[in-house]
């Protein structure tokens, strides 16, 4: 699993998404938990704020049917 910092963000790459849609469900799964996101279907990554629980982040991203690599 990697994860980068930048700038305040952390940065997770993502598997499994499928299209553009795949990313904006992510971003509202997230959104509904209280974590602010951006997800990027052709560069496969999640940014999400550096305060962010990266468990709670984890299940999320499990649960909606994606695994972070």
């Amino acid at each position: 699993m990697q994860k980068k910092t930048t700038e305040g963000k952390h940065i997770y790459k993502i598997k499994g998404m499928d299209c553009a849609s795949c990313a904006s469900l992510l971003e509202i799964d997230l959104e509904e938990a209280g974590i602010e996101s951006k997800c990027s279907y052709t560069n496969e990554v999640l940014e999400v704020e550096e305060t962010s629980d990266f468990d709670k982040i984890k299940r999320i991203v499990k649960k909606s049917g994606y695994d972070i690599i």
